[in-house]
């Protein structure tokens, strides 16, 4: 097939008339002007993380089951997918020129085919053939556009070989995937990859299944928002007590709403597109102003790493090549690049924010995935629409209260604070405790001049994938700010309370959010012989966030409220007096001041560690006793 780009946005022009897409076209052509410096920028880190993934690769021909691998600083084990990394090295090799790109690309090649290719096409997750093989579509979506945009850089017979290797996977792909198999991501990124490499092999059989799917993935939006649905096991179709799906924000913009925003503007599906528009605009609404995405309520956020999903590719091809429809597309995936490039150290991402400040090693995974669509776009650079940081996000820009039907999630911003309470029901799978975000707990805080105050972490840290998560190091404390109390010790809080529900009012400059919750153990049972029924008050003002906890029932067990701040552990925390505490961050001063004692968890001063979403944070805790049945905090930001 001849070579060429497969994405002409040409096909820009088959969308509907109702969506703001006249001109999509218009502005292309000077791109490369306007989008050099979102350019040089994924460029610079396209080449740090190429070169980070070579450092750490394994070159060691006496030994097959590693030789060629991309060793990881923080996992025991080889990542099954590493061999991902063809198509940035391929990219790279045939960009500057160097041979060793294409040596490390042969290396992961010849790794993979010696520990995890099976005989039916497939790759494994691990060395294990018996392990979990849908992940070969991440791979053959790889090699595909390695073999498609730089594949002349290879020796006739590697060339011939891999296409040789990439049928099979294509086959096994065409073979084995369907629409409900499994969490709607395969599915879902099947339908470029199915298009992908039907076209790269001449194979229409490939190209029709795509088809199929792609009108079958179309009822997996929900109804009001228009969220992509299906991130939970076989029951993807088995709605929640409250009637809800199985949503997960880092899945579904860091991997399936790139494929399929990537075969729709390739096969000038227009109804997909229609969907896919309004479906990005509802999941940008979770940016925060850094670029971060708010995954502190997803069902799968047990990988939420404050930029994206652990093992997901990253969300800039989808939001940059649809940016002509919004430009705050454009600034997504500038401000997440931003971002990515913050948390990036000796040339591999890590898995946070607070990564590097805790001296916590990156799994090379994040980098082997993400380097993949920086140079996916920097291929279809010619044809991208306009993309910079000049239009606000959403939540930039936000004022009042927006509740996601969909969800049971609530947004609201006044002046410089953004926050996210979640009554989110929905479970990935109920073997696991570690609950995300819900029991009318807030999920995120964040202020516009000292960034991240509040994230959820997962009520209980689980390694929910074990060869995909990073272990806990020391102690785990919940992040997750709530009431909890213990009886024979057992742990009872707001988290486990899935029916919560929460009432908003916004009056007089300040935005109320009133959760009425109940105390529970894992296994949702209601704690006895204590008080179990609270009301959590977010109130919101342009000058200060205040948290108030009542009971109308008598408290017979110790009982708190946990508000674990984010801290790097470089800051300064005052102890004012015994209800007041100062933390001196880099941009202003956070103060906090309660109606009785403020204690932590720890040392005063010493952080907790979380790997979701990757930070360092102080847990401060105030107590109720028989005479106190109201708690009371303020969070101040001053100068």
């Amino acid at each position: 097939m001849k070579r060429r780009n497969f994405l002409q946005l040409s096909a820009f022009a088959g969308v509907g008339l109702s969506l703001p897409m006249s001109g999509i076209l218009n502005g292309c052509s000077n791109q490369l002007e306007h989008s050099l410096e979102f350019k040089n920028l994924i460029k610079g880190l396209l080449k740090d993380w190429s070169d980070g993934m070579l450092k750490v690769q394994i070159n060691n021909p006496s030994n097959l089951e590693v030789h060629g691998a991309l060793g990881c600083p923080s996992c025991s084990h080889i990542h099954g997918r590493c061999m991902d990394a063809v198509y940035p090295f391929l990219y790279m090799a045939d960009k500057t020129g160097d041979q060793k790109y294409v040596e490390g690309a042969k290396l992961v090649m010849t790794w993979a085919e010696n520990n995890v290719s099976q005989e039916s096409g497939a790759w494994t997750v691990i060395k294990n053939p018996k392990s979990w093989k849908g992940i070969t579509v991440f791979g053959a979506i790889a090699l595909a556009e390695a073999l498609h945009y730089h594949g002349h850089v290879l020796d006739v017979n590697t060339r011939k070989a891999w296409t040789t290797r990439l049928e099979k996977a294509g086959q096994y792909i065409y073979n084995t995937f369907t629409i409900d198999f499994t969490n709607i991501n395969y599915p879902g990124t099947a339908v470029y990859g199915l298009d992908l490499i039907g076209n790269v092999l001449n194979r229409e059989d490939f190209k029709s299944k795509s088809k199929i799917l792609a009108t079958q993935v179309k009822a997996y939006f929900t109804e009001n928002e228009g969220l992509l649905f299906g991130e939970c096991k076989k029951s993807s179709s088995k709605l929640s007590e409250k009637g809800l799906h199985g949503v997960d924000l880092g899945y579904n913009v860091e991997e399936t709403l790139n494929s399929l925003v990537m075969y729709a503007i390739k096969e000038k599906d227009d109804e997909l597109l229609q969907i896919l528009t309004k479906s990005l605009n509802n999941h940008l609404e979770f940016m925060l102003p850094d670029g971060a995405w708010d995954n502190s309520w997803g069902n799968r956020m047990y990988k939420w790493s404050y930029w994206g999903s652990r093992t997901c590719d990253g969300s800039q091809p989808a939001f940059a090549m649809m940016a002509n429809i919004n430009p705050a597309f454009g600034t997504a995936a500038v401000k997440n690049t931003e971002l990515l490039q913050r948390c990036t150290a000796d040339g591999l991402i890590h898995g946070g924010p607070g990564f590097i400040q805790a001296g916590i090693p990156p799994c090379v995974h994040h980098t082997f995935t993400h380097a993949k669509p920086l140079a996916a776009l920097l291929d279809h650079w010619a044809h991208l629409p306009k993309i910079n940081d000049k239009t606000a996000l959403p939540r930039a820009t936000a004022d009042g209260v927006k509740h996601f039907k969909d969800l049971d999630v609530y947004l609201f911003a006044r002046g410089d604070w953004r926050g996210t309470v979640s009554a989110y029901d929905a479970e990935y799978h109920y073997k696991y405790d570690f609950r995300q975000a819900s029991g009318g707990a807030l999920g995120v805080l964040y202020h516009n001049k000292v960034g991240l105050l509040c994230a959820a972490s997962m009520a209980k840290y689980h390694l929910v994938e074990k060869n995909n998560q990073q272990p806990q190091p020391g102690k785990d404390i919940c992040l997750t700010p709530r009431v909890e109390t213990f009886k024979d010790e057992v742990w009872y809080t707001n988290l486990y309370d899935l029916p919560a529900r929460v009432a908003t009012k916004d009056t007089n400059g300040t935005i109320e959010l009133i959760a009425d919750v109940k105390l529970k153990n894992v296994d949702r049972k209601e704690v006895e012989s204590t008080a179990s029924a609270f009301d959590i008050r977010y109130n919101c003002s342009a000058n200060k966030t205040e948290i108030t906890v009542t009971t109308q029932q008598d408290i017979k067990a110790q009982t708190a409220f946990v508000l674990p701040i984010i801290s790097p552990n470089n800051e300064v925390v005052t102890k004012v007096s015994d209800t007041e505490i100062t933390i001196q961050k880099s941009e202003g001063l956070v103060t906090l001041k309660a109606n009785a004692p403020i204690k932590t968890k720890e040392i005063l001063g010493k952080r907790t560690f979380n790997m979701v979403p990757g930070v360092e944070a102080i847990p401060f805790e105030i107590f109720f006793d028989r005479d106190i049945k109201e708690i009371n905090i303020s969070i101040i930001i001053t100068s």
